[in-house]
């Protein structure tokens, strides 16, 4: 059935004239009045309605109009319409037949098309359907006089013997040029189509898979007060650690008059650390902990400080006492974290600079680099806030340039994993490999949650290992709520560091207590069963004190636990690092008590350029005191491997 509306917009809006016509009215009611449904068309209604009274001279259907109606086809605009030059004049009816078009006409003598096409039977018809469908619909019909344009006189219409669409006329021929369902040269535009689509990939495929996005470098100043003109003192100084019998006795005193609160009954470490093992620290720290038998521990290995950014930066450096022959020592850069300190890497200096020594192999050799964390021991802590794991990045590149290592290794664990990660986004063609004990990912995307919910029913299809599926499940209990058990402190650092910084600041015994219980959780979780919290078992107390001692003396409490505030205040997932892949070689050892376990397959998805990942026989959070043999002999086999295929020529490729 011929829908009203397409007519009624055509004779509306393109030949107003006609509104008021009841004579070319009574020739079109003829011919639509078979298939028009009601209601009429609000603009033919009045001359609709009104009385025929004299019978038409020839079939409406035999005019180009009338067979233009009917068919219901693509109509085109008048010559001259889409310059802004006005159309023809009325169309008059004839009965003159139309002479044979020609095979094919050129496709300039197609008429402009209008805005938007009218919709029949068999779709979106074009000049095929008016000149081909249309034609032998009106052919069926009996009368199929064509329409050609004419010169006419003023207040008469054009008689008609071409094809004509609905506001015109078509040039002869086009109904036969436009057979085709398809435009001329549809099939030449679309190869092109597809052959720019393809060079174009490959193209963007070569330009973007060398480029690589790095970290920008941050400089700042973190001094007091404003930056001086004059240029930054860049020397490098011996330092020693030294303490005083003045700062003995005020500690002594304050272990004197500390106040203990009784602990609940088989409470263990499961509140914190237990008061009654706590005495026992106190009294050994007091009575027989020597301080200065553990500074000249402290000075065993060469430690310097020297300016940059504005601030004192402390660090130890040890240079291999014996080398191969024709080997050269590898500058080595090992980064702490909270609550640890540099003196964590004191059992693990000499298996990396003297491996031969230590039983392990002399194949290669490093020169250690192990500095302070601003704001952590005998670094200066910064005087202006934002100073964050960027930053510190920053200030340790300088550093190992102004050493004059334009390449390095970096090896990190907790904020050393952090700060090593960054300057490996920072410095990616200085840093040779970068070793981690610990690879926290920050942003989690669907597959991560995905895995999360069906990786221990179908761990091949993430990529998970057995020991994967042993350390992560149930996830609930070794995922997110031991995390939510353990990180009540990371909030409160993270939000308000210095009130709670405050106290730990003017009490050791309150100290002693807030490190103690990393020391035995991050550890192990299952000491948390125990009354003494198992720090025995993994350290000695002189070492779980010389760490202490270093946070007192230094009065860097506040300062460490604002380093969570700068990194954290603005969210987790919303820092340009965290969006950077690392392209570093990469080595991961994965301790089982880490309180956290990531496995490779997250872990590539920041750096992608993993070669070493190994699931450690034993061991926690404090690797490197810990477990020093174990994490010595990781990172030696990885930096063995990342030399022997020179990876590190490889990784912008």
């Amino acid at each position: 059935m011929i829908k009203y509306r397409p007519f009624s917009v055509m004779i509306c809006h393109q030949h107003p004239s006609l509104q008021n016509d009841s004579e070319y009215c009574c020739k079109i009611k003829a011919v639509l009045q078979p298939h028009l449904p009601r209601p009429v068309p609000p603009c033919l209604r009045a001359a609709w309605a009104a009385p025929c009274t004299s019978t038409p001279t020839r079939s409406p259907a035999s005019s180009c109009h009338g067979r233009a109606l009917l068919r219901g086809r693509r109509h085109r605009s008048p010559p001259g319409a889409a310059a802004g030059r006005p159309g023809p004049g009325p169309l008059k009816l004839s009965l003159q037949p139309p002479p044979q078009p020609p095979a094919r006409a050129p496709a300039a003598a197609l008429l402009p098309s209008p805005p938007a096409p009218w919709p029949s039977r068999g779709g979106w018809a074009g000049a095929a359907g008016e000149g081909a469908g249309g034609g032998r619909r009106a052919e069926g019909a009996g009368a199929a006089p064509s329409l050609q344009r004419r010169r006419v006189e003023p207040g008469r219409r054009p008689r008609c013997s071409a094809p004509l669409s609905p506001l015109g006329p078509l040039a002869p021929g086009a109904a036969a040029a436009a057979a085709s369902p398809f435009p001329e040269g549809a099939g030449i535009m679309l190869l092109d189509i597809v052959v720019t689509l393809i060079l174009g990939t490959i193209i963007y495929y070569f330009l973007s898979r060398k480029k690589e996005e790095r970290l920008p470098f941050k400089e700042g100043w973190w001094g007091k007060g404003q930056k001086p003109d004059a240029e930054e003192d860049t020397t490098i100084r011996p330092f020693k650690v030294e303490t005083t019998e003045e700062e003995l006795s005020d500690l002594f005193r304050r272990l004197d008059q500390a106040r203990f609160t009784e602990p609940l009954e088989n409470s263990c470490f499961h509140y914190g650390t237990n008061s009654v093992y706590l005495r026992k620290v106190i009294s050994y720290w007091k009575n027989q902990f020597n301080w200065k038998k553990q500074v000249e521990v402290l000075n065993k290995y060469p430690q310097f400080k020297t300016k940059i950014q504005g601030i004192d930066i402390h660090f130890v450096h040890v240079k291999a006492p014996r080398l191969p022959e024709g080997q050269s020592a590898k500058p080595l850069l090992m980064v702490h974290g909270w609550p640890g300190s540099f003196y964590e890497f004191y059992k693990i200096i000499p298996l990396l600079t003297d491996p031969a020594s230590h039983g392990l192999s002399d194949e290669h050799v490093f020169e250690v680099i192990c500095p302070s964390i601003p704001g952590y021991g005998f670094s200066e802590a910064p005087h202006k806030k934002d100073f964050d794991s960027v930053s510190a990045a920053s200030v340790f590149y300088e550093l190992m340039l102004r050493l004059g290592f334009s390449e390095f290794y970096a090896q990190g664990g907790d904020w050393g994993w952090l700060i090593c990660t960054n300057l490996a986004q920072i410095a990616p063609n200085h840093m040779r490999g970068l070793h981690l004990n610990l690879a926290s990912v920050t942003k989690m995307g669907f597959t991560h949650v995905l895995s999360v919910l069906l990786g221990r029913y179908l761990p091949g299809l993430f990529g998970f290992q057995d020991e994967d599926i042993k350390r992560m499940f149930p996830f609930l209990e070794k995922g997110l709520y031991r995390i939510l058990m353990e990180s009540g402190y990371a909030h409160i650092q993270a939000t308000k560091p210095d009130t709670a910084g405050c106290g730990l600041n003017d009490s050791p015994v309150g100290l002693a207590a807030y490190i103690l219980e990393k020391f035995s959780t991050w550890t192990d979780l299952e000491f948390r069963n125990l009354e003494d919290g198992g720090l025995e078992r993994k350290f000695t107390l002189d070492d779980l004190l010389t760490n202490i001692m270093i946070y007192w003396v230094s009065g860097c409490v506040v300062s460490s636990m604002r380093f969570y505030k700068e990194n954290l205040q603005k969210g987790i997932g919303t820092q340009k690092h965290e969006k950077l892949p690392v392209q570093v070689p990469t080595g991961i050892a994965s301790f089982p008590n880490e309180v956290m376990h990531t496995p490779q397959a997250w872990a590539q998805k920041k750096y992608t350029n993993i070669v070493s990942f190994h699931y450690m026989p034993r061991g926690g959070h404090f690797a490197a005191l810990e477990e020093p043999e174990l994490l010595a002999e990781d990172i030696l086999q990885f930096v063995g491997k990342v030399e022997r295929e020179q990876l590190w020529r490889k990784k912008g490729e």
